[in-house]
């Protein structure tokens, strides 16, 4: 049932997949996040100063986009699952994806999709005497960002499974190889993100915003061709048939026979296919567990069901323990959802900081959007000396042959963003305190030319470290807990876990803003920071952290590995 195939669904008979195969692939992931985190860091300011809206609108549009694609990744696992495949899925969607970013291209080039730019200084933006743009200009543009988006949430959950789909899973290295490729992906994705932050914001600056976006499409572009160029190496996986079809099967079936007893005369047992394969495409059977036994009752056989019962009587201990998996999967990902939030943050709350200190670096003035490409900098220096240095070292305190487990590294990624968030909160009041001391309160515009921003570079340092220790175990964890047949549904709980963080970080500044803000005073999250108290908001953060890393510790404790 898990044997690879081609692209015809016939069975491989030469060599295809390794590492050579999975390199085609992390092209087609490196521009994705190189679209993906080029949008993030600048349409926040394409908004405000080519569209003329609110620093608060924008950044709200902008967290909804990057909730959505992640959010919604879980249609994406879907289709792939059930019936596409994840290559079709990935090459839909991927033609989606730029078709979108040609829509922004032309929002950014064409005059008659913007507002008029005359007489719009910097001055005019902030005293909002800019010229806006009309509603349908605006609607235009939330189209084109959410088909983005939309392209983005189809890509996501498979990329990562198909790159691992490529290894064969009865090589004596396949652990091994599994291990690495997850943190060469992610190095992938970080690679996408430097770019984004450094080449991209360049080109914005130097040739404008049209060239910004159009050199995201190029490269989306590029990388679909490599990917295509590919195809005769891919393995493939049968996709299963849908499976929210066998999830509501399993609970239909067990609510029908909620009432029959384990130990009733009527029992036959437990029902499972005959023969080594079991009966869902691209799935080999799972053993019972006891977990969730009030499933189990959608696999009780009892003589009233007949010879040939319905599915959504009687269901097999394979499609039962498929549901199990994916409910005991939940808790694991949820509690990534406050580090998603935390990331979310820093990439308008850390910039907004960056604009009232000094951004040289000797005679190079650092433009303030390029201040996130540290924590990717951060990220490509550990995962380059992961096996080298980490690995060893764990290796002699844990004794596991990877250094640490999965889990192991995603509880390290989450106590590093605790030391993240509580470094920001001491750092961002030391700054608001001698920004009010040296006469910058009311001109948050303006650098303090003695405060360096480079001291920001050590919450972006520990919140890299956070995000690759995290991330990169959890999407191994996914890969290998998931049922063989909802390989790509494993992997959209992380991106779900991170469009949820992005929803919960939107949420979390309403609040915020409604309840410490008033006609007497700014809120804690004021548009003029050096008012404002984003110290308290970090500390809040910190606070909440430390929360979710209690209730992660108590999960990971319970979990069981298959």
């Amino acid at each position: 049932g898990t044997t690879p195939v081609n692209i015809h669904g016939k069975p491989i008979l030469s060599k295809t997949g390794g590492w050579i195969a999975a390199f085609f692939i992390f092209g087609n992931e490196m521009a994705e996040r190189m679209a993906y985190f080029g949008l993030s860091v600048n349409m926040v300011a394409f908004m405000i100063y080519v569209m003329h809206r609110p620093f608060s609108s924008s950044s709200n549009a902008v967290n909804n986009f990057l909730g959505i694609s992640q959010a919604s990744s879980v249609l994406g696992g879907f289709l792939a699952d059930a019936y596409l495949g994840r290559y079709r899925t990935i090459a839909i969607f991927t033609t989606i994806y730029l078709a979108g970013l040609t829509g922004i291209t032309l929002c950014a080039t064409m005059d008659i999709l913007a507002p008029k730019q005359d007489h719009c200084d910097q001055l005019a933006l902030l005293l909002g005497e800019c010229e806006p743009a009309k509603p349908w200009q605006m609607t235009y543009l939330y189209t084109v960002l959410y088909i983005t988006g939309f392209g983005a949430a189809g890509i996501r959950p498979c990329v990562s499974s198909f790159g691992a789909d490529q290894f064969d899973e009865r090589s004596k290295d396949y652990k091994s190889h599994l291990d690495r490729f997850f943190n060469f992906f992610y190095l992938s994705v970080t690679t996408g993100a430097i770019v984004a932050f450094t080449a991209v914001v360049y080109i914005q600056i130097k040739l404008g915003w049209g060239f910004a976006f159009g050199s995201l499409a190029l490269a989306m572009g590029i990388s679909n061709l490599v990917f295509f160029v590919g195809t005769p190496l891919y393995r493939h996986r049968l996709p299963g048939g849908s499976p929210l079809t066998r999830v509501a099967q399993v609970l239909v079936a067990a609510y029908r026979k909620r009432n029959a007893p384990f130990s009733s005369s009527e029992l036959i047992g437990l029902y499972e296919v005959p023969g080594k394969q079991s009966a869902i495409k691209g799935s080999g059977k799972i053993a019972h567990t006891n977990d969730f036994r009030c499933l189990d009752k959608a696999a009780l056989q009892l003589k009233e069901d007949g010879v040939d019962p319905s599915p959504w009587r009687l269901c097999t201990v394979t499609q039962v323990e498929e549901v199990k998996i994916l409910l005991k999967l939940i808790p694991i990902p949820a509690c990534t959802i406050m580090l998603s939030a935390v990331l979310t943050e820093y990439l308008t709350l850390s910039v907004q900081q960056a604009y009232t200190l000094n951004t040289h670096m000797g005679q190079l003035k650092l433009p303030v959007t390029c201040m996130p490409v540290f924590p990717g900098l951060s990220i490509f220096l550990i995962l380059s000396l992961y096996y080298s240095t980490f690995v060893p070292l764990s290796r002699r305190i844990t004794g596991h042959p990877h250094g640490a487990s999965q889990l192991q590294r995603v509880g390290i990624g989450l106590a590093v963003s605790i030391l993240s968030v509580a470094w920001a909160a001491i750092f961002e009041r030391y700054r608001r305190n001698y920004a009010i001391e040296h006469g910058y309160e009311g001109s948050f515009l303006s650098a303090m030319s003695d405060f360096s921003a480079f001291w920001l570079l050590i919450q972006y340092c520990l919140i890299g470290i956070a995000e690759v220790f995290c991330v990169v175990g959890l999407l191994e964890f996914l890969y290998e807990e998931a049922p063989d047949a909802m390989k790509s549904i494993g992997s959209a709980y992380a991106a779900l876990a991170g469009g949820l963080g992005c929803f919960a970080a939107s949420i979390l500044n309403s609040i915020i803003k409604s309840v410490t803000g008033s006609s007497e005073k700014p809120s804690w999250l004021s548009q003029n920071i050096n008012t404002g108290r984003f110290d308290y908001f970090y500390w809040l953060l910190t606070v909440l952290s430390v929360i979710n890393f209690c209730v992660f510790l108590y999960c990971a404790r319970r979990y069981k590995y298959r």
